[in-house]
């Protein structure tokens, strides 16, 4: 049946009645810089933002490991480099305490939070190296540190049920304290980086920079790194590690000019024009820690923790861990032995 008159015009009112379907909401416009085959704003940048997110929740471990003589100021560098009470000696450390008569490995374990941001932190000290009378072989109890938790890391990765997030124990620095004498490095130095280069990141570090003038200061640095060169010993950030062109510019100069830092530890403040600084007091002035034309504590600082601290843990991991790694596998036939615990575990796991 035709519709009559009646039906069509309420027809016609019913579509004047429905809504028009709204505008689809205008795509943002592609970035500068991507990819001029995409049409449209994908999201992929926001990875580095979820990236950040997981980080935050789970948190990151390093682990820095100082070694030098007794007096050079070891606990009171790191104190001030993470501006917190985190060495042996703050924390509960008997004045009383003899010099041990070998070396011992002292680690101390520490939550710090920044801006939402949380790290283990965990201080090695080396108590008793190079304190004796006869300093031979001095470096072994500490390599071997080093390579035992190479080896912890290790069985935890071929453990049939793995944890899903492995503690990671290994030395990501370790900050070489060099007598400052203004002379040269002594045999102890030399050996000790040679050895150690070879196994963990080693940045050398210049202590009590104030006991020398600025031309001493300068014409030291100049010899150590003549010597390190001369010996063959390669120092952190290595050459054949530089991934780019800006990675090798930036390390370059690092290498040449800044390396061994001369730094000046402090955690007690002071008022100097008035702002509270942290300083070294004397009888001609203060000894300001974080300004540049005093000492190269900020310098320091900021390639240990803010540019390079990520670098030092891919570092260990790829190259470090992958050495010990890849010679343990090799000289086992593909597996590290079994002991009496990982046998058991084996078992449980069949």
């Amino acid at each position: 049946p035709h519709a009559g008159p009646v039906e069509i015009k309420n027809e016609a009112a019913m579509s004047e009645l429905v809504p028009e379907p709204r505008q689809k909401p205008v795509v943002p416009m592609k970035p500068m810089g991507i990819n001029a085959n995409l049409l449209g704003y994908i999201g992929i940048d926001t990875i580095i933002e979820q990236m950040r997110k997981k980080t935050m929740k789970t948190g990151f471990d390093f682990n820095i490991m100082v070694v030098g003589q007794s007096g050079l100021g070891k606990s009171t560098l790191v104190n001030t480099l993470f501006k917190s009470q985190v060495s042996r000696k703050s924390s509960g450390w008997n004045r009383e305490e003899k010099i041990p008569k070998t070396v011992e490995i002292k680690a101390i374990g520490h939550v710090i939070e920044e801006g939402g941001v949380k790290m283990k932190l965990t201080v090695i000290d080396t108590p008793g190296f190079g304190d004796q009378i006869n300093n031979e072989n001095c470096w072994e109890p500490i390599e071997k540190y080093i390579n035992e938790q190479y080896e912890k890391f290790l069985k935890e990765e071929v453990n049939i049920a793995r944890k899903k997030r492995i503690p990671d124990t290994r030395v990501h620095c370790c900050l070489y304290f060099i007598s400052p004498t203004g002379h040269s490095l002594r045999p102890l130095d030399l050996e000790f980086m040679k050895h150690l280069s070879k196994v963990v990141n080693i940045i050398p570090v210049i202590a009590k920079a104030d006991t020398m003038t600025l031309e001493e200061k300068t014409e030291f640095k100049q010899r150590v790194r003549k010597e390190l060169e001369v010996n063959g010993i390669e120092f952190y950030p290595q050459k054949e590690f530089d991934e780019d062109l800006e990675d090798k510019t930036e390390n370059d100069k690092i290498r040449q000019e800044s390396m061994p830092f001369a730094v000046v530890g402090s955690d007690k403040e002071y008022q100097v024009n008035g702002k509270r600084v942290l300083g070294r007091k004397t009888p001609w002035g203060i000894i300001e820690v974080e300004n540049l034309t005093h000492c190269e504590f900020a310098l320091l600082r900021d390639f240990v923790i803010r540019t390079h601290l990520q670098d030092l843990k891919e570092v260990t991991h790829n190259i470090h861990y992958e050495t010990y790694r890849a010679k343990r596998l090799n000289d086992n036939g593909g597996l590290p032995p079994m002991t009496v615990e990982t046998e058991e575990n084996h078992e449980s796991n069949l």
